[in-house]
Order: C-alpha cells, then sequence, then structure tokens
C-alpha cells in the first residue's frame, strides 16, 4: 500500500476507496505508459499535439501584447503631446489617467475570464476561442480609431473581456492534449507567449516612439491584427479537447481527437481509457462543474494552490514589466536608451522562458518554483538598495547598474515563476473544474493586478511618489511572503497523471510528501 506517513494514511477518505482501487487494466496500462515516456520520445510521437498547444496559445501573445503596448506609450512623446499635459516643461500623462487605461486590460480580464468558461464547457476549446479572436478584431479598431484618452479606456477594457478568456483558454487545452511528458513544457509556454506578446510590443514601440505623427501610437495598435489574422486561417483545422469529449459522452470523437493528435502508430484506446477513468474517478469523489464546486471540500486546497501560485506573479512584481520602458526614462536613460533596454529586457525573459524547459525536464516544479522566488526577493532588495545611493540622478553608473539588475530580475522570473505557475496550475486542478479553476485564478489574479494598476503610477510617477527604484523594497517584501507560503503549500506534482493527483488529493497526501508518495 502507500509508503506515506500514517498520518496522511489515516486521513484516506472511505467512501472514495472503491472508485480509487478499481482502475480498469487499461487505464493502468496507459498510465505505466504515460510514466515510460521521456521529452524526446513524446514529441516524436505526439508532434500535433505540441503543434496544436503551440497554435492555441497564440492568443496569449496578445494578452501580453496590449498592455505592453499601453505601459510604453507613456513614454511616446508624440502620444504624451496629444493626449497628455504639461508638467514642469514636460509633457505626461498623469498618474490617473495611466491608472485608468492600465486598468483597462486586467479589469476586463476579471470579467472575460470567468465568462470565457461557459461557452468552454458548452461549446468546447474550440469554438469559444474562434468566437473570442474574432470580438478581438473588433476592439481593436476601438483602439486605433481613438482621438481620446475616454474612448481608449472603452477599447481597452472591451478588449481586456476578451484577453482574459486567451488566458483560461490557452493551459486548459495544453493540459488537456499532451502526454505527461510533454505537459509541463507545453503549459509553461503559456508564459513564453506572454513574453512574445510584451518583446513584441517593445519592439514596436522602440520602432516607431520616435515618430513625429499619430503612427507613433497607431503603428502598435494596428500590429494587433496580426495574429487573429494567423489563428482564423488555421483554427477550423484544431482537433477539439478528447478531455471535453469525454464529459459529454462523445466518445467516438474524443478517440478521433486523440488519433489527430498523435502519430498513426500510437495506439490511443488506452488513453481514451484512462480519461475515461479519470472522469469516472471524479465524478465518484464527487467532483462537480461549476464555480461553487470549485471551493467544496474535495478541490479547495487544489483551488487554493492554484489561485496562489497565480496571484503570487502580481505579488512578485509582475505588473513592473508593463512599466518597464517608464521606467528606465524615469531612472535616467535617455529615450531611445529606455526603449531599447525594454527590448533587451524582454529578450533576456524570452531566453528565460526556454532555459525553463530545460529545468523543468530535469527538476520538480516545487523547486524551481520557490528557488526563482527567492532569487526574486534578494534582486528586488538590490534594486532598492541602488535606488538609496546618494545624488543618484548623477549617477550614471548607478543607473546603468539598476537598469542591468532589472533584466536580471526578467531573466530569473521566467526561467521559474512565470511558466511554471501555469504548470502546477494545470496539474493541481481537477480536470472537470480545470477551466473554471483557472478562471478563477486568473480572475483573482486580476484583481490583485487592478490594485498594482492604480498604485505603481502613483508610487513611480514624478508627479506622484516619485519612488522609482525603491519600488523594489515593496515587491522585495511581497516576494519573501510568497516565498513561505510556497513552501507550505505548492506540492510536487512532476511526472505525475491526472489520475494519480485525483488520488493523492484525495488522500490528502501532505504538501512535503507529494515527491515520493506511492499510490499502490
Amino acid at each position: 500500500m502507500a509508503s506515506a506517513s500514517e498520518d496522511a494514511e489515516h486521513q484516506k477518505p472511505s467512501i472514495n476507496t472503491a472508485a480509487i482501487e478499481d482502475i480498469s487494466p487499461e487505464a493502468q496500462v496507459a498510465t505505466a505508459k504515460e510514466h515510460e515516456l521521456d521529452i524526446r520520445t513524446a514529441l516524436k510521437l505526439y508532434p500535433k499535439a505540441a503543434a496544436w498547444s503551440f497554435f492555441f496559445s497564440l492568443g496569449v501573445i496578445m494578452t501580453g501584447y496590449d498592455p505592453q503596448v499601453i505601459g510604453n506609450l507613456y513614454g511616446v512623446p508624440k502620444f504624451q503631446r496629444d493626449f497628455g499635459y504639461l508638467f514642469e516643461g514636460n509633457w505626461i500623462i498623469s498618474a490617473a489617467w495611466q491608472s485608468g487605461l492600465s486598468m483597462g486590460s486586467p479589469i476586463g480580464q476579471v470579467v472575460g475570464a470567468l465568462a470565457a468558461t461557459y461557452p468552454m464547457e458548452w461549446f468546447g476549446r474550440k469554438r469559444t476561442f474562434a468566437a473570442c479572436v474574432v470580438l478581438t478584431v473588433g476592439c481593436v479598431f476601438i483602439q486605433f480609431f481613438a482621438r481620446s484618452l475616454k474612448v481608449l479606456i472603452v477599447g481597452e477594457l472591451l478588449g481586456g473581456l476578451v484577453l482574459g478568456s486567451y488566458a483560461v483558454i490557452a493551459p486548459a487545452y495544453a493540459s488537456e492534449v499532451c502526454p505527461v511528458a510533454l505537459r509541463g513544457i507545453l503549459t509553461a509556454y503559456v508564459n513564453l507567449c506572454f513574453v512574445i506578446g510584451q518583446f513584441v510590443a517593445n519592439g514596436v514601440s522602440a520602432a516607431t516612439h520616435g515618430l513625429e505623427n499619430h503612427w507613433a501610437y497607431r503603428a502598435p495598435f494596428a500590429t494587433q491584427w496580426f495574429w487573429p489574422a494567423v489563428i482564423l486561417a488555421g483554427v477550423c483545422f484544431a482537433p477539439e479537447s478528447p478531455w471535453w469529449l469525454v464529459r459529454k459522452g462523445r466518445l467516438e470523437e474524443a478517440e478521433k481527437s486523440l488519433r489527430s493528435l498523435a502519430v498513426s502508430t500510437v495506439d490511443v484506446k488506452p488513453t481514451l481509457a484512462m480519461i475515461i477513468e479519470t472522469d469516472r474517478l471524479e465524478q465518484g469523489m464527487e467532483a462537480g462543474t461549476t464555480f461553487h464546486d470549485c471551493f467544496k471540500k474535495t478541490n479547495l486546497r487544489r483551488t487554493h494552490i492554484a489561485i496562489g501560485v497565480y496571484t503570487i506573479q502580481v505579488l512578485s512584481g509582475i505588473y513592473l514589466i508593463g512599466y518597464s520602458n517608464y521606467f528606465f526614462t524615469l531612472a535616467g536613460l535617455p529615450t531611445d536608451d529606455a526603449f531599447n533596454m525594454g527590448v533587451g529586457f524582454l529578450g533576456v525573459g524570452f531566453l528565460g522562458c526556454i532555459l525553463s524547459w530545460v529545468l523543468l525536464a530535469y527538476f520538480g516544479r516545487r523547486i524551481i518554483y520557490s528557488s526563482g522566488l527567492a532569487g526574486l526577493a534578494v534582486i528586488l532588495f538590490t534594486i532598492g538598495i541602488l535606488d538609496c545611493v546618494p545624488n543618484y540622478t548623477k549617477r550614471p553608473a548607478v543607473i546603468w547598474a539598476q537598469s542591468s539588475i532589472m533584466l536580471l530580475w526578467n531573466f530569473v522570473y521566467d526561467l521559474s515563476v512565470g511558466p511554471v505557475c501555469f504548470v502546477i496550475l494545470c496539474e493541481c486542478s481537477a480536470t472537470k473544474v480545470r477551466g473554471k479553476t483557472i478562471a478563477i485564478s486568473t480572475a483573482i489574479q486580476a484583481l490583485f493586478g487592478i490594485v498594482m494598476t492604480v498604485a505603481i503610477p502613483y508610487m513611480i510617477n514624478p508627479d506622484a511618489g516619485n519612488m522609482r527604484g525603491k519600488l523594489g523594497f515593496f515587491f522585495g517584501g511581497l516576494a519573501t511572503v510568497c516565498f513561505v507560503w510556497t513552501y507550505f503549500n505548492v506540492p510536487e506534482t512532476k511526472g505525475r497523471t491526472y489520475e494519480e493527483l485525483d488520488i493523492m488529493f484525495e488522500r490528502k497526501v501532505h504538501t512535503r510528501e507529494f515527491k515520493k508518495y506511492k499510490i499502490f
């Protein structure tokens, strides 16, 4: 039987013992095969699963692009003159308007993330994704033709409603179409898409910020039409999630979907049996499909972990990325250097995301995530300390050092906390409520994002708090608290099937025992 502590053994709910132990032979075969697969073999056998997972994550690129563009526009001279006001001889966008504009996306995401779960459950991941992309095209029109901050806020708010859905659809789809060996990489890729969106936004802003006409800020908005064109051209060929099809009782279509995700030599029947078995197991555990079920005793711990790891992205400083270019200009860098530094800032983030795949192949989620948080805390405190150097603004070496350390912060974030968050989020949520768990986590993360969106301009703007790099003390303290929470709450889920994770959570296995726990 299980080789965990006696306490964990005593807490196993007797009501579900039969449901847990009576696992079909085909499902056991599928589980064994999942454990035998390594990443290289999995890619050879399931190349289409990886490709379609990448495809569905394209929407997340737009989610990362839009708020980054808005943050960059605050430092664009033409945008400042057309939409801002004079302050001590310089054109700026007031802290109040910065908060209002930047809040459009996170407020929209709160509603959009929660609302997306209903069509995802009714119509599936594929149709919901296609509909959201069409809506995005319309929202960009409002942003592109806006001639006042009021109209632009409306465009950002409506756009955010749709962007929030991509952050739910992409990780849910990725976690449901790939084998265990690829699950970490493909769900972590969602974070890379955020970085790609931010990187493209910084690149476009760096190329257009010096223009003397309205294209200095209209061109970045127009660029958003590229991704919907690509997605709409291919989405009709995408397979639906086999997990969703099984829950709808459409087993023949689920088997067809599995065949379209793997090479022809793969026998998908054991995998289908495992999906059916996991669904049956969760029914035995009374794991429903509503938002309320996410907070029932069966799923409460899992929802708590999902919300925690996603919210930590905000608490550890992710919203500073949207103000990176503005931060560099306030730190004292010339405008051109600031925008170039912004491109480099996200360039190292891109590299960090790629390298995180290597870490995920060899190390567990728990150690990568907690180590990354500890590193972020140290880096943030260092940024704050540098800002306390006397005559800071007259010391170019200190300014460049502080800006360079910001690059290091982004590298560490995208090496650990950023991508691994999505892996833990998908692996810890129950399959029947995965979409809703991700939606709740996204909405709560966005709520914290709204708080930061309001607070950061007032803390960093020269006509308000003028804290500059001293923000490092604030976010460093929060990252330290998050590290402590992670140690006691985030389990190791590497290499576990969803069926195994269901059983472990049902048996209330202690956080630090997940790694070595034996099911049978």
